[in-house]
């Protein structure tokens, strides 16, 4: 009875190795179709989750002489409504400070910068995600 156990808790352990948790998994989703916009658009990605101590931007772009950092927030349904409406005073602040580290690391000067939040939303009636890109979403004194 005991090895039985044992294997059924071992099977579940093999089964989920390797998988995303779910937020993540919305998340790598979003941000794969914002590239994938933000291309069509003209845009030249630098770099997707640009990482310090500080936390993480989704994804640095180029657009026509603005370097520009993007925010990509991603739902299913809308029960807490836009994806848009989470990108807080808070997370604002984070972005700003975590760009600033990605500036002065890269020696970027004498450079336009923006500040973007990319929204795509998955209804439950709609095949593909209304995507909606905010241009100038965070402003420089928050």
């Amino acid at each position: 009875m005991f090895k039985h156990i044992t294997s059924i808790i071992s099977n579940l352990f093999k089964q989920n190795k390797g998988t995303l948790p779910y937020k993540r998994a919305v998340g790598s989703e979003g941000e794969q179709i914002a590239v994938k916009f933000l291309k069509r658009n003209g845009y030249k990605i630098l770099q997707r989750n640009y990482r310090c101590r500080i936390g993480e931007i989704d994804i640095i772009c180029f657009d026509h002489g603005t370097v520009v950092f993007v925010e990509v927030k991603t739902r299913h349904g809308d029960l807490y409504g836009p994806p848009e409406l989470s990108v807080t005073e808070a997370k604002k602040r984070r972005i700003l400070r975590i760009a600033s580290h990605y500036i002065s690391k890269n020696k970027i000067e004498g450079i336009d910068l923006r500040f973007d939040v990319v929204s795509i939303f998955f209804s439950s009636a709609e095949k593909n995600p209304e995507i909606t890109h905010f241009k100038y979403a965070i402003a420089r004194n928050v």
